[in-house]
Order: C-alpha cells, then structure tokens, then sequence
C-alpha cells in the first residue's frame, strides 16, 4: 500500500524534532513502513535541502518548492497573528492558505499513484487532493475542536470530500459527529513510544526535594497561572519541592480562546493582554521564589530526561484540550498525574486509579491534589503503575498504527 502523509507545507520535509502534529504524523508513519507499507511524507524544501526527496527509516521525504503564489499571498497571515481575520473564516483555513504548494502536492500525489492520502489539519484542500487522485482513500485527521468554530457550510462542503475523518479522541469524534452528522468519524488516539518513554529508564526517587513537572506551552489557556496559586499554597505546607515549568513561551492566537461560550476559558483574557510570563514570576511568592524553574523550550527528545527526574506531573489546562501528549508521556514513565476535567483528559486518565481530576482553574483544588500525592507515596506509586499498565494497552504507537492500518484496508475495500 503506498500511503501519503501531509501537513503544513511550510513545515521542512525532514524527521520532525518538535510540534504535535508533527509528531504524531511521523510516528504513524515510521510504524506503517514497518508493517510493510510505502509511505511518502510531505513537506517543504529548505534552502539546505540538495535533493527534492530523501529517504530515513524507511519513509520516503517528498519537498515542495515554494510557489509564487503563497509568497504574494503570506501577508495575509497577519491578519490572523493581529486577530483581525473573521474567526469563523481565518485566512488560515480558507483555499487560498499556502494553495499553490497544496496544489503541487496534489500533483506530486497523483504522479506517485497513490492508494492513500493521510491528511493533517488544511481541511480546505480536501476538495483538492479529490480532484487530482479521484480513485484515492482521503483521510483527514483532526487534531483540535477548531472546525466547529468555521464556517460549518464551508467545513461539510470540503470534508464531503472525505471518505474518513479522525479525531485524536472521543471528545473531538463526538463534536465532529454532533455538528457534521454526514460525515463518517472515527477516533484514533496520539500514542506514545513505549521504547524510550519506560519506567526502567526513571531516576532513584528517594532523593529530595520532590519535582513536581509541568510540559507544554507557557500560555494562558494552559493554566500555568493556575499552577504557581496552587504551588504557592503547597510550598506553605510541604517546603522541600520544586517546581519544573518546560515549554516554549507564546500564547495561543487570542480569537482561537476567546471564540466560545465557555466562562472559564472567556475568564483567561486579561492574561493575554500583557506579557503572560512576567505575570507569572509576579505571582509567585516569597517562600517559593528559589523553587520554580522555567526551562524554556526542549526537544523532544531530551524531554525524557524531565521525566525521568520528576515525582509528579501536573497538567492544569483551564481549556477543553483535544488530547494531551505530555500526560500520556508521563503515565508511560509511571508518574502519577495531576490534571483537570476538561476536554479529553477524562479519557486518558482514570479518577483515583491512574491520577486525579480536578475542576479546571481551581488553585485550591489543585494544591490539595498535589499535597496529598506529595505525602502518600503509596498512593502515587499505585497511581504511577496503573498510568503506566493504561497506557502500554491503549497508547502504544503500534497498537495505534495497526487500527489505522486497518481503517485503510476497510476504506480500499469499499
């Protein structure tokens, strides 16, 4: 089966080191050549790119060349960064959105014959893909609950075009069912790899001060603020702790958050209005000033490393989250987790058997949740197997690629 993987098309064309969607592409992908498949992986060429196609693990990198077209038309991504674009109809998610390198892909596609077209993201271009490979399965995987919030005429009208669409969990399937009924969905869960994210890897946790680690981005709508009140409060009454923050610091586009009917997330809009990561060093106090570390961005490769150091995770999106890699990655390394009751937590962690639950942008909630897991150690190592037996039965890629792989075949027999 020759299978073709697409995403942005500014993306370099090359294994991914970082970004989710990213991620999740390249991990599918290197499972399905293992399966036995031919699977290409398209992206752009960068300038140090010598050769239009290269070849690592297995998977056939395929580079577009920039079009004029997108060059004259790149300026009109402002619009969206500035959040003066119609939220229902942002630049981004309209045809005219890098469309002379979709085109080109299309071509590239149709010239390679291929039985599969895996698309991440641009649901515009579907209509597209259709038009030069008709005799293809197009699969488009949704990887946040955006398509809601455009245009849902628009939104029926390309993905009609599709014979699949996935959402990266029920909580997404399930708004895709509710508001495109026409359109067959499925879910296929993110994974982790169970090769390098294990617990033999994890340190000696009998040390101290205990590490509680927070992974993602340092932005409003992940309840970092959430986090340091709650830190606060922890650091009051079990002092020998620290605190771990990794991530890149950048907000979310502001009308992506604020486009909603939800309080708690309509409540985060004063944190977009000045600099996020100043109001969070402002916020912490006296006693935890020398405890909490910001770290910055990290590969993902090297992000082992935080977790094999931490005794606690602590995910406090105020958010409905489409799903959350960094839980899984840390339930895979036995870690008990801390996270909220949003979006599609509930499905990834089991309340009081892998980890807890609590209300979203509740700090008090949160400190209480911390403590206790802090003080019974029991408890978190209990919590941190269990995470871990979840994961290796529901999370594992090749479990994952498999079901994909089976998705296709149903499709090809249609």
């Amino acid at each position: 089966m020759k299978i073709a993987f697409a995403d942005y098309p500014y993306i370099p064309a090359e294994p991914p080191k970082s970004g989710a969607v990213r991620l999740v592409s390249y991990a599918l992908a290197r499972r399905l050549v293992q399966l036995g498949h031919e699977v290409l992986f398209y992206g752009a060429k960068a300038a140090y790119h010598q050769n239009d196609e290269s070849v690592e693990e297995g998977i056939r990198y395929r580079r577009i060349t920039a079009a004029w077209i997108d060059s004259v038309l790149e300026p009109l991504n402002y619009l969206d960064q500035w959040n003066l674009s119609n939220p229902q109809r942002p630049f981004y998610a309209s045809k005219w959105f890098y469309c002379g390198a979709y085109r080109k892909m299309a071509r590239d596609m149709q010239r390679q014959q291929c039985d599969v077209i895996h698309l991440h993201i641009a649901f515009q271009f579907v209509p597209l893909m259709r038009a030069f490979n008709p005799k293809a399965k197009i699969i488009f995987h949704a990887h946040s609950d955006l398509l809601p919030q455009f245009d849902l005429a628009f939104v029926n009208q390309c993905l009609s075009s599709a014979d699949l669409v996935l959402g990266c969990s029920d909580y997404i399937t399930n708004q895709l069912r509710h508001y495109l009924p026409h359109i067959p969905c499925q879910t296929l869960y993110n994974g982790v790899d169970l090769h390098r994210f294990t617990v033999q890897s994890r340190l000696d946790h009998t040390q101290t001060p205990k590490q509680i680690l927070f992974v993602g981005r340092i932005s409003p709508e992940k309840g970092v603020h959430v986090l340091i009140d709650a830190f606060n409060q922890v650091v009051s009454r079990y002092p020998n702790v620290q605190l771990k923050l990794v991530g890149p610091e950048h907000a979310m586009l502001l009308w992506y958050i604020l486009d909603r009917n939800d309080p708690k997330v309509r409540s985060l809009m004063p944190y977009f209005r000045g600099h996020y990561r100043q109001m969070l060093e402002d916020r912490i106090s006296k006693n935890a000033e020398n405890s909490v570390s910001f770290l910055g961005k990290i590969s993902h490769e090297k992000m082992i490393e935080y977790y094999q150091q931490a005794d606690l995770f602590v995910f406090p999106s105020v958010w409905q989250e489409p799903f959350g890699m960094p839980i899984v990655e840390a339930m895979a390394m036995e870690l008990p987790v801390i996270t909220t009751q949003g979006g599609a937590f509930p499905e990834i962690v089991e309340q009081e058997k892998t980890g807890l639950l609590v209300e979203r942008g509740d700090a008090n909630a949160l400190a209480e949740a911390i403590l206790r897991l802090l003080r019974d150690e029991n408890l978190s190592q209990e919590m941190g197997k269990a995470g871990g037996k979840r994961v290796e039965k529901n999370f594992s890629w090749e479990q994952l690629s498999e079901n994909l792989f089976a998705e296709y075949q149903r499709l090809l027999k249609i």
